[in-house]
């Protein structure tokens, strides 16, 4: 586990990740407390240039944030930092930075087995693996792709990340508006598209993020550019069928929106999803066939509600909102599943992140 309280303690650790273009450190570190909405600002640390995207791993005490720029340390391409978390009192200490290819890496996550990073690079059109050691510092680079324009369209690699399973790779392209799927190579550290491997969606889609049932026999695709969630069924070799797609706007809604985050609630019957622009949290209820009805939406508590993420007992659900630079924190209603905006804020610069 990456937090230090029991099960039974309403305060838990959180970390977060934030954009450093106006200057300070990028990912901190709280216990917070959820029942008084109070954030205790343990530690801050240089986890390189804008450090966009993290993830943690869950044996080794290590945390990789993917440095989301186009240039590393005078270097064209941009950077994955190692750090290690002190468990005990929430000191985070940077351990090694490493180099990726092209630049703008945006999404980072772990193999099953903890030894790779897949990153995908936004705004360079590729995706990297990197290998790490024995202790779990990034070592090398063991494989990279670069798409190219298609049909005068450019390649952004949005998130890229192992099914439940841990047996197919799955690519969100926002650009070219289609997710590709993988195998993937734990020897070589190599991917390999597999067979009938495109699911293209219509043009001006941008799938961005998505995320499965527990069981991996649906995926729950957010759509950023039309402001759209898609549900497919899964097969045993991978593949996608689309059963379904819903708008996340509210019908009276006549403004500019984008979304961007997307998560299961700890229940299994809620799916949640964030709108930049409409500046809400979207609910849908899941049935019992994985299809998707709209159960209500509450507002973000802030401005661009880039990532958000639920606490492990199901019961809050925090908000990062980029422009208006607050995590506001919500108390998820038990009965509807909709969250409902607590006094708890915290203020921070250009959140980009949250985990637990």
């Amino acid at each position: 586990m990456v937090f230090s309280t029991s099960c039974y303690s309403q305060t838990i650790r959180l970390f977060a990740g934030r954009y450093t273009e106006t200057g300070g450190k990028g990912l901190f570190c709280f216990d917070l407390n959820r029942e008084t909405g109070t954030f205790k600002l343990l530690s801050e640390a240089d986890a390189g240039p804008n450090p966009s995207y993290f993830c943690i791993a869950k044996r080794k005490g290590l945390i990789y944030a993917a440095d989301e720029v186009m240039e590393f340390n005078g270097v064209k391409g941009g950077g994955v930092t190692t750090l290690k978390y002190n468990q005990q009192n929430g000191n985070i200490e940077k351990v090694k930075e490493l180099l990726v290819p092209d630049g703008g890496p945006c999404f980072i996550s772990l193999s099953p087995g903890e030894d790779y990073l897949l990153m995908a690079s936004y705004s360079s059109s590729s995706i990297a693996v990197v290998k790490l050691d024995d202790k779990g510092i990034a070592e090398r680079v063991t494989d990279t792709i670069s798409f190219a324009v298609n049909d005068g369209k450019v390649s952004h690699p949005h998130m890229i990340s192992f099914d439940p399973a841990g047996k197919k790779v799955y690519l969100t392209d926002l650009g070219l508006d289609r997710i590709v799927i993988y195998d993937f190579d734990a020897v070589s550290g190599h991917l390999k598209q597999i067979e009938n491997g495109i699911v293209n969606f219509p043009n001006g889609t941008g799938p961005r993020h998505f995320v499965f049932n527990p069981a991996g026999t649906k995926m729950y695709v957010i759509c950023e550019l039309n402001s759209t969630v898609s549900v497919f069924d899964v097969d045993t070799k991978g593949g996608l069928k689309l059963i379904q797609t819903l708008t996340t706007l509210d019908g009276a809604f006549k403004g500019e929106s984008f979304c961007a985050d997307i998560h299961l609630g700890n229940n299994g019957q809620n799916l949640y999803g964030s709108n930049r622009g409409e500046n809400t949290i979207v609910v849908f209820r899941i049935g019992t066939d994985g299809k998707l009805s709209l159960q209500g939406r509450t507002s973000s508590g802030g401005n661009w509600p880039r990532n958000f993420v639920i606490d492990p007992s199901g019961k809050y659900l925090l908000v990062g909102n980029q422009k208006s630079g607050n995590i506001s924190l919500f108390k998820i209603d038990a009965k509807s599943g909709i969250p409902v905006l607590s006094s708890g804020e915290y203020k921070l610069d250009a959140p980009a992140c949250l985990k637990f």
